[in-house]
């Protein structure tokens, strides 16, 4: 892999991190106003410790070891930092299974949030789908677990078995994902601990890193880029809660463009696990291209917002 090559997978990987977390950095400058500077501040020092060298730092080596088990959690980590060549065919040769798990999980992330999640509505398919078919989101997701299982047993066994686990898991972080949001108003409780808080956003910020991590697998299966960029994006992130929420939510349609990133990027995940070649630069262009349309898109909202008011 060139420089160049690696400088666009970590400012792809950057942007991503960025784009999909925009929620959790809502719930978190929401929830972190209604704590005490000290709790504030150790959140924002310790936790940004905690999100990146912790979460987002063992979750691929966790990702790794659990797609080739034969490596060991120590030969994982090895493998992470080696130059052996041995070591990386092994990888490699798992490469598909990894893929076509993480594929499944995101494009059901995208499928979920176009079917059954309110939202702002940048297009009119978008009201379409949600107002009218929204019923039909199992529907969808059963077929297309059905088509990639279909067609990756006819390759390799283990390949189906990666998109089953990963529809496995995001029912399981979807679930975890509906609790926070039903927990999130009673955070705001001034009466509740600062500590019980800050362990729940933690928690939280778990959940919502699976997202990004699972992801990242769109740009490479390079541990140590998935490091950098994602431990970059979630520095950034950790900026804007502090600094510049407020302006955030005014930019109504980022989630829009997270999320069709998040999509596309899935499928790109399911076309390299089935057997399709893309180019390296595929990911961090799609991800820039619709980051920026959703942006324009958000910008002209309020542009014409400001227009109207007296």
């Amino acid at each position: 892999m060139s420089l160049t090559d690696g400088i666009i997978i970590v400012l792809g990987l950057s942007l991503f991190e960025i784009v999909s977390s925009v929620d959790n950095a809502v719930v978190n400058a929401d929830v972190l106003s209604t704590m005490s500077n000290r709790a504030r501040h150790w959140f924002l020092f310790y936790g940004i410790l905690i999100a990146v060298f912790i979460i987002r730092g063992l979750l691929p080596l966790v990702i790794v070891y659990l797609s080739n088990p034969a490596l060991g959690l120590a030969g994982a980590f090895t493998a992470t930092f080696s130059a052996d060549e041995s070591i990386r065919r092994a990888i490699e040769s798992q490469k598909p299974v990894l893929l076509c798990g993480g594929g499944v999980y995101l494009v059901y992330l995208f499928l979920y949030w176009l079917f059954m999640e309110t939202k702002e509505y940048a297009f009119f398919l978008e009201s379409f789908v949600h107002r009218r078919l929204s019923f039909w989101f199992y529907a969808a997701a059963s077929v297309l677990l059905l088509t990639v299982i279909w067609i990756a047993q006819r390759i390799e066994p283990a390949i189906a078995f990666g998109a089953v686990v990963g529809s496995t898991a995001f029912f399981i972080t979807n679930g975890f994902k509906h609790n926070a949001e039903a927990k999130e108003k009673e955070l705001q409780d001034r009466r509740l601990s600062d500590i019980s808080k800050i362990i729940y956003l933690e928690m939280l910020d778990a959940t919502f890193s699976v997202d990004g991590v699972l992801g990242a697998f769109a740009f490479t299966i390079s541990v140590p880029l998935i490091l950098l960029g994602n431990g970059l994006g979630a520095y950034i992130v950790r900026y804007f809660t502090i600094h510049g929420i407020a302006t955030v939510k005014k930019y109504r349609y980022l989630k829009n463009g997270a999320m069709y990133s998040i999509g596309l990027l899935g499928l790109i995940m399911l076309a390299e696990g089935l057997g399709r070649e893309t180019p390296v630069w595929l990911p961090t262009g799609i991800t820039f291209a619709i980051v920026s349309v959703f942006f324009w898109l958000s910008r002209r909202a309020l542009i014409a917002e400001k227009a109207l008011q007296p």
